[in-house]
């Protein structure tokens, strides 16, 4: 004798993006990665029009094998954000540059907002920060490519060598003196620079896409220099780790804010000043967080602070730069 069994359990489709049968009804699960015709399906365009959002960097996507894929869920967000200007959006990520006084700024938001939102701030250097930018990896990039009387050219020409460019603007945080970082016993005679090129001194690098590298090129450039003739005993991907390494007695100098140097208790040897930018999408300049973290680099605590660790000035502070 033999019994008929049914199979209740769903059928699996092929793909995510078909439907199938669960009890009867139809059930489907959309893909995660979309391609044009599906996006511009989605979104109500004609594909011509996806297919350009996507070449200039507009919307969420990736190319595969020569083909572009939208992933779902940041398309989602992306349209969240161009509806209603990210005030809705309860998260803000800064990449780029290392600085002492935003990064208060941004611990003390986080501490102000606790758990109704994250706030999170990643040093990855200029470069690597607009990237992140441009791929919406992050929300806001802090940047420094150079003197403050070249910063504006500067700032926008590494700026417009990413296409998503067009939809971004540049904000002044404040200007901030640049130098090198001492140990205690290395400050040159006379303050000549020229000393601590002596094969026998160590020096700690940044990493190549960040502004304190590129502003030491610079001023070896402007004394005749290779870099490949200093002695380099380490490389430090910020700041503070470049502080920390000339602090812990790995290095004798390397390229950073004065306020770097402040923190650690270090010498410091100035050499200019620069410009330090934030940069972002203008749909979160309006985000309320954005403008919460502003308030905080404008508030009397960050003041004070910028007035202990030196080599700070507010002028143009909140001044838009470039939008686009």
């Amino acid at each position: 004798m033999s019994a008929t069994t049914n199979d209740v359990r769903p059928r699996v489709a092929r793909d995510a993006g078909n439907p199938h049968e669960a009890n009867g009804e139809s059930i489907t699960t959309p893909r995660r990665f979309m391609t044009v015709r599906e996006a511009a399906r989605y979104l109500d365009l004609h594909e011509k029009k996806v297919y350009a959002l996507a070449a200039e960097g507009q919307i969420p996507a990736t190319k595969v094998t020569g083909k572009w894929l939208f992933p779902r869920e940041l398309v989602e967000q992306w349209l969240l954000e161009s509806a209603h200007g990210g005030v809705l959006t309860d998260r803000l990520v800064v990449a780029g540059s290392d600085d002492p006084l935003l990064y208060r700024a941004i611990m003390q938001l986080a501490n102000q907002v606790q758990g109704g939102a994250l706030v999170s701030y990643t040093h990855t250097g200029t470069q690597l920060g607009l990237s992140l930018l441009g791929r919406r990896r992050a929300d806001v990039c802090g940047m420094h490519w150079g003197p403050a009387e070249e910063s504006n050219n500067r700032h926008l020409a590494v700026v417009r060598q990413h296409p998503q460019h067009h939809d971004w603007l540049v904000q002044r945080a404040y200007y901030r003196e640049q130098g090198l970082i001492l140990a205690p016993d290395m400050r040159p005679s006379g303050g000549d620079i020229r000393a601590l090129f002596n094969p026998k001194v160590r020096w700690a690098m940044r990493q190549d896409g960040s502004g304190s590298q590129r502003f030491l090129r610079d001023t070896l450039a402007r004394h005749s220099v290779d870099p490949a003739s200093l002695r380099v005993a380490g490389q430090a991907n910020s700041e503070r780790e470049a502080a920390a390494l000339v602090a812990l007695q790995q290095a004798d100098v390397a390229p950073g804010a004065r306020a770097a140097a402040a923190e650690f208790g270090l010498e410091f040897l100035p050499i200019g000043w620069e410009a330090y930018d934030l940069v972002l999408r203008r749909g979160v300049f309006f985000r309320h967080l954005f403008q919460k973290l502003f308030e905080q680099l404008q508030s009397p605590e960050c003041r004070r602070w910028a007035q202990l660790l030196g080599g700070y000035d507010y002028a143009d502070c909140g001044k838009v730069i470039w939008s686009g």
